[in-house]
C-alpha cells in the first residue's frame, strides 16, 4: 500500500536531518583520526570481475605494517562507480576484518559516500557506519554542476553531516566534480557544522589549506547554532614538540597516546604537496601514492616532526617524481605497478582499460620503471 504524500514528506524531512541510528543519535566514533598518512585504497578483482577480498586484505595489511594512520576505501582509486551497494559493503568490512585481524584495530577506516543526489549520500553514509566504517569522504557531486547554486552545494554537504551516523571529511578534488572547487570561505563555512571534522583538498592549493587550517582552530571554530547533530569527539594531530621514533624505525604503531585534541583536520591530497601542506599546519595527507610506497611518506612526515627538513625535502622530491606518474596513470596504472612490485593488483573493471588489450606491455613497463628511485629509497626503508 502506498504511503500518503504527507506522511512521505516527513519521512523525508527526517532523514534528510536525523543521524541514521538505530537510538537516533549520532554514532561517537571509536577511533580518532590520528596525524600521518593515509591511503585511499584501490579495490581489487579476480579474472571474472569479482572482489578479490584475499587481496583486498593483503594490501590492506602491508599499508598498516608500513605505519600509516588509516584507510580509506572507495576513495578515488576505489573505483566506487563500478561497484554495486553490496560490493561497497563488503570492501569496507574486508578492510576492518583485515586491519583487525593483523593487530591494528586503532586505525581507522574513512568510507568514500559522495554520490550525486543528497539522499544517495545518506545512504551510502549509514551503510558505511554498517559495514565498519568510521568517517565518511563526500566528493560534491557534479552532473548537473550548471544547475547548481553555492547555497544548494552548502544545504547537501549539511545535510548529509546531520543525517549521517559518522563525522563527515568533505573531498575537495575539482578532477573528479567536473571541476568544482571548493574555496576557503565555503569549506569553513561548512567546517562550523558539528558533524564536519574535517577536509582532504586534492586541488593542490596549499594557500587554501593554509587558510582552512588557520580558520578552524578550536579557539575560532563556532558551531552552527541551528544544527541538531551532537559534537564529534575531536580529531587528533601529533605536535611537533612530541618526541617522534626515529625515520629508520618504520613499523610501530602510532603512539596514541601523545597526541593534542583540534576540532578540525585538514590532509592532503596529493603526496606531491605533502611537505609544503604539512609547512602550513596539514595533519598529513590521503594520498595515492601511499599505495606504493607508504613507508616513504611515513619517512617524509616523521621526518618533519622530527625537524629533520633536509631529509623531508629530498623525500618530497623523490615523491614529487613518483606521484606525477602516478597522476598520468590513475588507478589503471597503480594496480598495474602493485601487480608487477607485489604480485597482486590484477586488473579494473571494464570499461578501463586492460594491459595487453588496451595498454602495451612496454608502456605498461614504463610505469614500473618510473617507480625505481622511490622503490629504491622504499626498500632500504624496510
Amino acid at each position: 500500500m502506498a504511503t500518503p504524500p504527507d506522511t512521505q514528506d516527513e519521512e523525508m524531512a527526517v532523514s534528510y536531518s536525523t543521524p541514521a541510528t538505530s537510538s537516533g543519535l549520532l554514532r561517537a566514533p571509536t577511533r580518532s583520526l590520528l596525524a600521518g598518512v593515509y591511503a585511499p585504497t584501490p579495490c581489487f578483482f579476480d579474472h571474472n570481475e569479482e572482489v578479490d577480498v584475499d587481496a583486498i586484505s593483503k594490501h590492506t595489511a602491508r599499508l598498516a605494517r608500513a605505519g600509516l594512520a588509516g584507510i580509506t576505501t572507495q576513495g578515488s582509486n576505489g573505483e566506487a562507480v563500478h561497484l554495486a551497494p553490496y560490493e561497497r559493503q563488503l570492501v569496507t568490512h574486508t578492510t576492518r576484518a583485515a586491519l583487525d585481524n593483523a593487530g591494528f584495530t586503532h586505525i581507522p577506516i574513512i568510507v568514500g559516500c559522495g554520490a550525486q543526489s543528497t539522499r544517495e549520500s545518506i545512504s551510502l553514509c549509514r551503510e558505511a557506519a554498517e559495514s565498519g566504517g568510521d568517517y565518511v569522504l563526500i566528493l560534491p557531486p557534479s552532473y548537473y554542476k550548471a544547475s547548481y547554486s553555492h547555497s544548494s552545494l552548502l544545504s547537501h554537504f549539511r545535510a548529509i553531516a546531520s543525517a549521517s551516523p559518522l563525522p563527515v571529511v568533505i573531498y575537495n578534488y575539482p578532477g573528479a566534480a567536473a571541476g568544482i572547487d571548493l574555496d576557503s570561505d565555503t569549506l569553513l563555512e561548512l567546517a562550523k557544522h558539528p558533524n564536519i571534522v574535517g577536509a582532504k583538498l586534492t586541488c593542490a592549493n596549499v594557500g587554501k589549506l593554509a587558510r582552512v587550517v588557520a580558520g578552524t582552530s578550536s579557539s575560532l571554530l563556532t558551531p552552527d547554532a541551528d544544527k541538531d547533530a551532537e559534537l564529534a569527539p575531536p580529531l587528533l594531530h601529533t605536535p611537533k614538540t612530541t618526541p617522534t621514533p626515529s625515520i629508520s624505525d618504520l613499523t610501530p604503531e602510532p603512539d596514541h597516546t601523545t597526541s593534542s585534541p583540534a576540532a578540525f583536520t585538514v590532509l592532503a591530497g596529493s603526496a606531491d604537496f605533502l611537505l609544503p601542506s604539512l609547512s602550513v599546519g596539514a595533519a598529513g595527507g590521503l594520498v595515492g601514492l601511499a599505495n606504493i610506497t607508504p613507508k616513504t611518506c611515513v619517512a617524509l612526515q616523521r621526518a618533519y616532526e622530527a625537524n629533520d627538513f633536509k631529509r623531508a625535502r629530498w623525500l618530497q622530491e623523490i615523491l614529487a617524481r613518483s606521484d606525477e606518474v602516478v597522476q598520468k596513470m590513475g588507478v589503471v596504472g597503480t594496480k598495474v605497478v602493485l601487480q608487477a612490485l607485489f604480485k597482486y593488483g590484477g586488473h579494473a573493471r571494464r570499461p578501463l582499460p586492460r594491459v595487453g588489450e588496451d595498454i602495451s606491455n612496454e608502456q605498461a613497463m614504463e610505469w614500473v620503471r618510473g617507480f625505481q628511485e622511490a622503490m629504491n629509497v622504499e626498500e632500504e626503508l624496510r
